[in-house]
């Protein structure tokens, strides 16, 4: 139904368990033409090292018609807003996504984990929160969602949430696509891939996207042009040999 994932792992985050190739090929058994691969940010202690980032330029864009994204999945830090992708790392991402994770940024309460999503969402290089209905992490779901918008930085609704992790998130989730919805913001979808057999599972996703009538036309997923229209309009560089897509 979308063909387009925006959040996955490969080997390089070594508690994930496929390659680049692997999601290529499981990306043309089940229809995905954009996919992005956003391993962990370099603060997580079994991410990736700074020059697998560094590195990507040796990635094809693209691979039998089907468009690769060149990502990360940032650490939220602090209730500053800093991410655990600056300076020279920032020119090579395709797409920044963004979240807490435990061990980067142990819970604290509601009124902390609010200010820090939103001062990284003012920050401006976060281009997608990563699962923010995390119950780990309440967060003032409307505040969250009104800035999002303001700032043009989609919120995910993250299936693996609904599966195996995150477990009682789909209160929260559906909140938090009601709250995204008022508020004129977009929703993005993100399988969290950990292995290529799941790529492109939205089902979760998509329950909540019906049951609260989310507009189709403010999900990244629908089309690849769509998610790259929304990487270009907040800054990104053009990605001549995805123009086809």
């Amino acid at each position: 139904m979308y063909p387009v994932d925006l959040h996955m792992h490969t080997v390089a985050s070594s508690h994930a368990y496929s390659t680049l190739h692997d999601y290529i090929a499981q990306a043309r058994n089940v229809g995905i033409k954009l996919f992005a691969i956003t391993d962990h940010g370099p603060d997580m202690e079994d991410a990736p090292h700074y020059w697998h980032f560094m590195n990507m330029h040796v990635w094809p864009r693209q691979v039998d018609g089907i468009g690769i994204l060149r990502g990360i999945e940032a650490n939220i830090k602090n209730t500053q807003g800093e991410i655990d992708c600056t300076g020279r790392m920032l020119d090579q991402m395709d797409l920044i996504i963004a979240g807490f994770h435990e061990p980067v940024f142990p819970p604290v309460d509601r009124d902390t984990h609010t200010e820090a999503l939103i001062a990284t969402l003012a920050a401006g290089d976060a281009d997608i929160i990563s699962h923010p209905g995390n119950p780990k992490f309440p967060i003032d779901i409307r505040a969250v969602a009104e800035a999002a918008a303001k700032y043009r930085v989609a919120l995910e609704l993250n299936n693996s949430s609904f599966t195996h992790s995150r477990i009682g998130s789909e209160a929260n989730c559906t909140a938090i696509a009601a709250a995204v919805r008022d508020a004129g913001g977009y929703l993005s979808l993100g399988s969290d891939s950990h292995i290529a057999y799941t790529l492109g599972h939205f089902d979760r996703c998509v329950r909540i996207l019906n049951e609260v009538n989310f507009p189709p036309e403010r999900v990244l997923n629908v089309t690849p042009r769509r998610v790259l229209d929304f990487l270009e309009s907040r800054g990104k560089r053009a990605i001549p040999e995805l123009a086809h897509l």
